[in-house]
């Protein structure tokens, strides 16, 4: 069965902000990691901060961040335990090995944060230009794939952005064609041959950032790099960026102070005087 929006599991969500007499500009539906949940996950980013001292919440307060938390699955590796996870792998030190088992939670998952998204964009006056994607993780492997799922109706469409931290991407060396037929949420833009487009307006129009740390124990940084140029290749605007320390999570003071000044050049969030 392919999964959708329609008929796609609700999740969860923890919400924060916007704060105090602060009206809703923006929105950021933010996806924990593998092993996570949007309660822990919204709680720990809130001790990394900038160089000024200020966590993300505080430089954008009038955000709405949307944090989702996904699904517990049951590992086909480790089948008497059930996880925190949007996706299966059998060995996350090869991650090629019996890739098919990421297929059917990462569809699941898709289809969850695209509903999510249509939610979020109501709430926005359908102003998809600012609302942004991010994850960390397992997360950002799932806001990757979601932005090569969405289907607008214009090829100048984009939306504010999309932020992958320590990710991955599954079902890498594929063209876009055949990347969204794996999930098989792409219908519509099939033409009469029945193959995809191999451009997409929307990931072409959408700038994209990618960080990663050189330590990272977990993902390493050239999965890291096959992500930003698996997105290049995509055609998307792909800022990279990469630390020599900060484990499997952002880099802070550096990587939040990035983070910070592309959402404000390339979203055009504004920062409220005195919260800079």
């Amino acid at each position: 069965m392919t999964a959708s929006a329609a008929d796609a599991t609700k999740l969860e969500c923890t919400i924060i902000g916007p704060a105090g007499p602060h009206p809703h500009t923006h929105t950021v539906i933010f996806l924990h990691g593998r092993g996570d949940n949007a309660q822990n996950f919204s709680r720990s980013l809130a001790f990394s901060t900038s160089s000024s001292d200020k966590t993300l919440f505080d430089h954008f307060p009038s955000v709405r961040w949307v944090f989702p938390s996904s699904e517990l699955r049951k590992p086909a590796r480790f089948p008497n335990t059930t996880m925190s996870q949007w996706f299966d792998t059998w060995d996350v030190g090869n991650l090629s090995y019996r890739e098919e088992l990421q297929m059917p939670g990462l569809a699941e998952s898709v289809a969850s944060i695209l509903a999510i998204y249509e939610e979020e964009l109501g709430k926005l006056g359908g102003d998809s230009r600012r609302l942004v994607l991010a994850g960390i993780s397992q997360g950002g492997a799932v806001v990757m794939h979601t932005l090569l799922n969405l289907q607008t109706d214009s090829y100048e469409s984009r939306l504010g952005g999309v932020m992958g931290f320590s990710c991955r991407f599954p079902f890498p060396g594929r063209s876009l064609s055949q990347t969204r037929k794996i999930l098989g949420l792409v219908k519509e833009s099939a033409g009469e041959s029945g193959e995809f487009e191999e451009e997409s307006g929307l990931v072409q129009n959408t700038p994209v950032m990618i960080q990663h740390c050189l330590d990272d124990p977990l993902v390493s940084v050239d999965t890291g790099r096959q992500v930003r140029d698996t997105m290049t290749r995509f055609g998307a605007q792909v800022t990279w960026k990469e630390y020599p320390v900060g484990g499997h999570w952002i880099r802070s003071p550096e990587g939040i102070d990035d983070a910070v000044a592309w959402l404000r050049s390339h979203v055009g969030i504004v920062t409220p005087l005195g919260k800079s």
